[in-house]
């Protein structure tokens, strides 16, 4: 028989253990951050048929699409959570109650090319507040604190949610006379932390655009301020456009509820240069940063759209959502030392028996179990100094030792590995100690 090498697709996450116990700590905290909020869960398929997946794919994204072929269906993985959550919203449509609010966590695939820290198949944990018709602006202002409140939780150090309104930027497009060109010139600023301000400006003027109105663009996304002088000089401007200013007057109510949201100024900001390169983004964007890691881009990420379903039905389904790229952030937050995956296992106590009859350790296990400690029970025939290995390089804080005596007298002792103290006990003592 011949040996198959195992080996990993590039841009494929495989970790050890430990670090798979802290990926996992990170992706329950998110989870229990939005469950606070009120958002439901759903779980939408891995594999969709391509057709229904692809409606409103295109470009760069139909070329990163993992397509296949199962009898006479043509198939596609996933790329994203939010053509899935569009199907799921239009099937169910009836069944669901609305605004709905929804999170879901779930792997995705995109056939990129692998690279350090980019991923083909990746979590994203996402939420979207979903209207029937319309969409109170109220829900965009929430949006930010479950941001607040999920990387407060996370503790991976000062962070901004910086925000925007894609209506000031097309109105300012608008008002230049620039609408033809606004998707382009909208990517180009998303791009500005990445590519500089110089390289901004040579990209505008590729696209044929006038000096004089290059330099009206530049000026106004480098307006500087406060929240609130930010918001009276986009006030003063006086641009005549009715999308301009509808997106102003969003942009202040938004403000004023971030704040009683209960979100510190210190934490959110507008920021005119957020544009979110997609184009079905229609309002509200944001986008996270790390104060101290510029450098790893936005953490968490989203935006208002006005239709989210328009490819399956002809209702108007008003969202608003984020989404955490969990997996390109785990890598990158471990590699700058943010965070350390140190606990090698999840067990609270593990039970060694002393004797071959392992009825009453099974019993002793079994009791701690229910009473909510993770417990292990160790029943290979090692060594005693083996065993006590085991349970020292697992890092497991408490040894439950099983003889004949702890079964004759109806009780355990209990080592503690730290302190390397032990004593005979009660089952029920034990358990108020280690729970």
């Amino acid at each position: 028989m011949s040996i198959v090498t195992p080996r990993t697709l590039p841009g494929f996450m495989q970790l050890l253990p430990k670090e798979q116990i802290l990926f996992n700590e990170i992706k329950e905290k998110i989870q229990k951050s939005y469950e606070r909020f009120g958002f439901l869960p759903i779980d939408t398929p891995v594999i969709e048929l391509s057709e229904v997946l692809l409606a409103k794919a295109g470009g760069e994204t139909e070329k990163q699409i993992y397509k296949f072929n199962k009898g006479d269906k043509e198939l596609a993985l996933r790329f994203d959570l939010t053509v899935p959550l569009a199907k799921y919203v239009t099937e169910n449509y009836n069944n669901l109650t609305f605004p709905f609010r929804r999170y879901q966590i779930g792997k995705v695939y995109r056939g990129e090319r692998a690279q350090k820290g980019r991923y083909r198949e990746f979590y994203q944990c996402d939420i979207d507040i979903i209207g029937d018709g319309e969409l109170s602006n109220i829900n965009d202002a929430e949006i930010p604190s479950v941001i607040y409140n999920t990387f407060k939780e996370l503790n991976f150090g000062k962070f901004t949610i910086c925000i925007n309104n894609r209506k000031i930027l097309n109105g300012l497009f608008e008002y230049l006379q620039l609408t033809d060109k606004s998707s382009d010139i909208l990517r180009i600023i998303d791009k500005i932390e990445k590519i500089g301000r110089n390289n901004v400006i040579a990209e505008m003027k590729d696209i044929a655009i006038d000096e004089n109105k290059i330099n009206k663009i530049m000026e106004f996304i480098a307006i500087e301020g406060t929240t609130e002088e930010k918001l009276q000089k986009l006030n003063n401007l006086n641009i005549i456009s009715e999308k301009f200013q509808e997106g102003l007057k969003d942009l202040t109510e938004v403000v004023k509820y971030i704040k009683a949201f209960g979100v510190l100024e210190d934490y959110f900001k507008i920021d005119l240069t957020i544009a979110r390169g997609l184009d079905y983004y229609t309002g509200t964007v944001y986008e996270t940063f790390l104060d101290e890691y510029k450098e790893l881009g936005s953490i968490c990420s989203g935006g208002r759209y006005d239709d989210l379903a328009g490819y399956y039905t002809t209702k108007k389904l008003p969202g608003v959502g984020i989404s955490i790229g969990l997996t390109r952030l785990f890598y990158q937050l471990n590699e700058n030392k943010i965070i350390e995956a140190s606990k090698k296992s999840i067990a609270d106590a593990i039970i060694i028996s002393m004797i071959d009859d392992y009825s009453y350790a099974a019993n002793v296990a079994t009791e701690f179990r229910k009473a909510g400690i993770n417990t292990q029970l160790y029943t290979e025939n090692k060594k005693i100094k083996a065993k006590f290995k085991y349970a020292d390089k697992l890092e497991i804080p408490y040894v439950i030792i099983i003889g004949e005596d702890e079964i004759s007298n109806n009780t355990i002792t209990l080592k503690d590995m730290k302190k390397g103290e032990q004593r005979e006990i009660k089952i029920e003592e034990a358990i108020k100690i280690i729970y």
